[in-house]
């Protein structure tokens, strides 16, 4: 039985710890789970390359091969995802521990969510590249973007928004039943988000055959929706685990670091999106 061990049951739990011996000895603190994220996140962009390569007019694999390496590379990243945060908040939670105010965590996901701008400026970066040459571009005629489904689905996720602002509100106020309710609203609502983008990329393959392949537009908007809907997902996974967290009782008032980065997170990603729409829906739609 380790440390750990014992000091859960001192708290009166009995929790299996998965991340307890996840670092090299030797090293302190330092933890696997942010390579094995990175691996995984590697693994997605060599997925859709390989996906790209197979579906040229002279493919020089099967496109199976892309397919399963951006799937297996998913779970790898979540997987990775998940161990990271166990290791960073709910370890440290049943053996004791803490992280004091919680500053650095805050100001770490303030450098992480700098470099996710320079990711998404340098997609944002490509789709202006291309906007200012001729337009609409040579290739197959663009499909109806600003849809329906676009505008709910943004309003879906703005709304998710503000159901956890209120639920963290609600916590630092003491309300732990308003805050389980904002955070289960928001969970629920960010899978929504997530089916509506699936809906929509069905309808824009199946039903208008816009693909990846579909053009130097196509290429942005699913690089760009793509890699925004891995963020949901990510987000998603998040809000599940300070969820079930919170169901366990573990956030108060005073004790809320995990819920303010991924709060900080989410907001990050809504923004994201508001801006995607106007840039990459309604601006393609307009044409001088």
């Amino acid at each position: 039985m380790t440390v750990a061990d014992d000091s859960a049951e001192e708290h009166g739990h009995s929790h299996h710890l998965p991340a307890v011996e996840d670092w090299p000895r030797g090293f302190g603190e330092a933890s696997w789970w942010p390579f094995i994220t990175a691996l995984g996140g590697a693994g997605i962009y060599v997925g859709a390359a390989l996906f790209v390569l197979a579906r040229g007019e002279q493919p020089i694999l099967d496109s199976l091969y892309g397919s399963a390496v951006f799937v297996g590379s998913v779970g790898v990243f979540l997987v990775g995802l998940y161990g990271w945060v166990y290791h960073a908040f709910v370890k440290a939670f049943w053996t004791g521990g803490g992280h004091g105010d919680g500053s650095a965590l805050r100001w770490g996901m303030i450098l992480f969510l700098g470099s996710e701008i320079a990711t998404f400026g340098a997609g944002f970066a490509y789709y202006f590249f291309i906007r200012v040459g001729t337009w609409p571009p040579s290739g197959p005629e663009l499909p109806h973007l600003l849809s329906s489904l676009v505008l709910i689905n943004t309003a879906i996720l703005v709304v998710s928004s503000l159901t956890l602002h209120w639920g963290h509100v609600e916590l630092r106020k003491g309300n732990r039943k308003n805050f389980l309710i904002g955070m289960g609203a928001t969970l629920l609502l960010g899978v929504i988000f997530i089916g509506g983008q699936v809906l929509e990329y069905y309808e824009f393959i199946v039903n208008e055959g816009f693909t990846l392949t579909s053009g130097i537009y196509a290429s942005a908007f699913f690089g760009l929706t793509g890699l925004h809907g891995l963020h949901v997902s990510m987000g998603a996974v998040l809000i599940g685990i300070v969820f079930i967290r919170a169901l366990y009782g573990q956030y108060t008032a005073d004790r809320h670091v995990s819920v303010s980065t991924v709060s900080m997170y989410w907001h990050f990603v809504d923004a994201v999106w508001i801006f995607l729409v106007v840039v990459m829906y309604a601006g393609a739609e307009i044409t001088l």
